[in-house]
């Protein structure tokens, strides 16, 4: 049906200490998986800061984590909760995608985690996976829980700046990483238990004509994206080991192969040299990284305006 991709190879950039991977078959993070697979440790939501440092989280031990330059780690902050997904506003304030309590922040050199948005209204969340600011500020978020073809319920979320919050999705099997298209007219969805990517256009009274963008095979499903200068999309696929590269109208461009095991769970453009691609493999507690054929939407997808930052209840 099209050509096939051009094969990269991703190189280890980072790996996760043995000495802070302590979590185990007692953490309630992995007793909640199904399969009962027991993970020491689960990176994921890994995000550029303006100074170039990476950060990314550990879900099982609660932690936010710092990467240098050197791929050296260091622990920010620990807390009882489980980050999933990360990203970081252009005043520097981390935002936290905690699948045990919603949405919280972290002021770097705090030492502390704090709540933001626990509940949607009156109701709690499924388990809270993945978000993305839009450029004007608005904040959109995946309900994902226990959620598949078995209970097609999970959700997308709007947090406005001045506070409201507007359901966009309610019926997805599994949603997990999200990003606009440059034109921020739409969302590109990750639909995990679907194994597709779903385009979901946004009107003035939420989504309309939602469709199937891209359709996978394969592994467990696409979890995290990242965007590129050009509006490609790219797709980090969890179970198979490899992060996909699609240009924007959802041809296949680019298959990276990662190393040391499948669990490809999510992806980053670097925020300075543009192309470079940094992958983690959870299976291995890596972080990867590849030079891409094309330049990454550099910091657009945790970026606001001034005029929108103070709107936020921080």
């Amino acid at each position: 049906m099209f050509e096939l991709p051009t094969v990269l190879h991703s190189e280890v950039f980072a790996r996760y200490p043995l000495s802070l991977q302590n979590g185990s078959e007692h953490s309630s993070w992995s007793k909640a998986q199904p399969g009962k697979h027991v993970y020491k440790s689960f990176l994921e939501g890994p995000s550029f800061d303006k100074a170039g440092v990476l950060w990314c989280v550990d879900i099982v031990n609660g932690r936010l984590l710092n990467v240098d330059r050197t791929g050296g780690f260091s622990v920010a902050v620990e807390y009882d909760g489980w980050p999933n997904g990360l990203k970081i506003r252009e005043d520097g304030l981390v935002f936290i995608a905690d699948y045990k309590h919603g949405i919280m922040t972290h002021e770097p050199g705090s030492g502390k985690v704090v709540p933001l948005l626990e509940r949607a209204g009156v109701e709690r969340f499924k388990g809270i996976n993945d978000l993305f600011f839009a450029r004007n500020g608005d904040l959109y978020f995946t309900d994902q829980g226990l959620t598949g073809l078995q209970d097609p319920s999970g959700r997308v979320f709007r947090l406005k700046p001045g506070g409201r919050i507007d359901c966009i999705l309610d019926a997805v099997p599994s949603p997990n990483g999200l990003v606009m298209n440059l034109d921020e007219d739409a969302l590109l969805l990750a639909v995990t238990r679907a194994n597709a990517v779903w385009r979901v256009p946004l009107t003035e009274y939420g989504a309309a004509k939602v469709g199937t963008f891209i359709q996978l095979s394969g592994g467990v499903g696409p979890d995290g994206l990242a965007l590129d200068a050009q509006g490609g999309l790219w797709i980090a696929h969890a179970g198979l080991g490899s992060v996909w590269g699609f240009n924007a109208i959802g041809e296949p461009q680019t298959r990276i192969k990662a190393q040391g095991g499948l669990l490809t769970t999510n992806l980053a453009f670097a925020c300075d040299t543009g192309n470079e691609l940094y992958l983690v493999e959870s299976a291995s507690a890596t972080i990867q990284r590849v030079r891409s054929p094309v330049a990454g939407k550099a910091m657009q997808s945790h970026r606001i305006s001034s005029a929108h930052r103070e709107k936020y209840l921080t």
